[in-house]
């Protein structure tokens, strides 16, 4: 594969013929760019300069080049009846196909154990679900072990046994180290390893490492075309990614949004969902946030870390109909089902229409009854949540 540099990109064609880009062109461009240089040796040593790629392919100055497009009707009308999940079911899905998955959080809360457990159900090794939810079944999958890649084989040294090797050898990839170019640089290249390595599912961690300069938005946007490249290809893409340093004084238990992860906005805005982790390194309990949804909002979940056993589970989660029970005559309030949904005192506006949408959907289902309550100080009436007859405890 010769492998573009500086601002000459050549996005892969999956669909339609390929672009093409006169080799002299490359060469030119290689003599003078000098800022590529440390990103890529070129020199016969590359194991990725060989690799076969659509858009080397050649074709002729005079061929006009052409696109594959979809009817509107096709595109709005014909699309799945549900929510194609591999993480998830129902309207409860953590990562659907064909988007993005990120686990972010700060260092040493559980990201690459989450990853484990995600890869051992991808395999079809142990068991389907995490976290309770069903995780479908792919084929081969690339691990991009770039994040301390030693540390990485100690944590899924813990979930992978001799029994299970001639399942990880036929089904499981892993690049050791950093990419072979910045995938900001070059976003045709994840693409590429993952068709090299016959993947249907890629894992990145982590993606400081896959990108230099993350926090400038054309690196990001260019990251994210990465991204999308694989994920119009088939592959399947889960980021692990790093949060902002927390400010001082400020603590998990502050509130979190998507804002406090780290770099340009186009990371996060290509992704379909987003997990955000809190705690500090080495907590044995750490919490597990939805921050970004393809559907319903999933937990919050307080999470086990269990370390020795490369295992997270579930700790505590909120169940509202045991929360209304316990509200007796008054009812619950949508404040104080997010005061309980979210851990603090004080809940936003945003998670107290949360957990009111939460609500609804209960009652909706017949599980509960609302009921208006009295407005305070002129203010519109407060609806308090009881449980309905049938469900009611004995």
């Amino acid at each position: 594969m010769n492998i573009p540099t500086g601002n000459d990109e050549r996005p892969p064609a999956i669909h339609g013929e390929p672009f093409h880009q006169e080799t002299s062109d490359l060469d030119a461009t290689r003599s003078t760019d000098d800022s590529t240089a440390s990103d890529v040796d070129y020199a016969a040593g590359d194991p990725y300069a060989d690799l076969p790629h659509p858009a080397d392919e050649h074709q002729p100055e005079d061929e006009p080049q052409t696109f594959t497009f979809l009817d509107g009707a096709s595109f709005i009308l014909d699309r799945p009846a549900r929510i194609p999940a591999i993480w998830g079911t129902g309207n409860d899905v953590l990562w659907t196909e064909g988007e993005a998955l990120m686990i972010a959080g700060p260092q040493g809360v559980g990201k690459t154990t989450l990853a484990g457990q995600l890869m051992r159900a991808r395999l079809g090794i142990g068991t389907d679900t995490v976290l309770g939810l069903p995780v479908a079944r792919g084929e081969r999958l690339l691990y991009l072990a770039m994040d301390r890649p030693s540390q990485i084989a100690r944590a899924f040294g813990r979930l992978f046994t001799e029994g299970d090797r001639d399942a990880i050898a036929a089904k499981l990839v892993i690049h050791r180290g950093p990419p072979p170019a910045d995938l900001a640089k070059h976003p045709e290249i994840l693409a590429a390893m993952c068709a090299d390595a016959g993947a249907d599912t890629v894992m990145i961690d982590s993606v400081k490492d896959a990108a230099v300069g993350l926090s400038d938005d054309e690196t990001g946007a260019r990251y994210n075309r990465a991204r999308q490249h694989a994920l119009q290809a088939g592959v399947q893409v889960i980021d692990l990614h790093h949060t902002k340093k927390r400010a001082t004084g400020r603590t998990a238990e502050d509130g979190i949004s998507i804002d406090d992860i780290y770099g340009s906005t186009w990371i996060t805005s290509g992704c379909g969902s987003v997990i955000f982790l809190t705690g500090d390194p080495g907590d044995p309990i750490v919490g597990m946030r939805h921050i970004k949804q393809p559907a319903n909002e999933v937990g919050p979940f307080r999470l086990n870390h269990d370390e020795a056993n490369g295992m997270m589970t579930i700790y505590h989660s909120i169940d509202l109909l045991d929360l209304v029970a316990a509200s007796g005559a008054n009812g619950l309030t949508a404040k104080a089902a997010a005061t309980a949904l979210f851990d603090h005192e004080s809940p936003s506006r945003g998670e107290i229409e949360k957990a009111r949408r939460k609500l609804l959907e209960l009652e909706r289902s017949g599980h509960l009854v609302a009921h208006e309550g009295t407005a305070a100080r002129g203010g519109k009436p407060v609806a308090a949540f009881f449980l309905a007859v049938g469900n009611r405890a004995a």
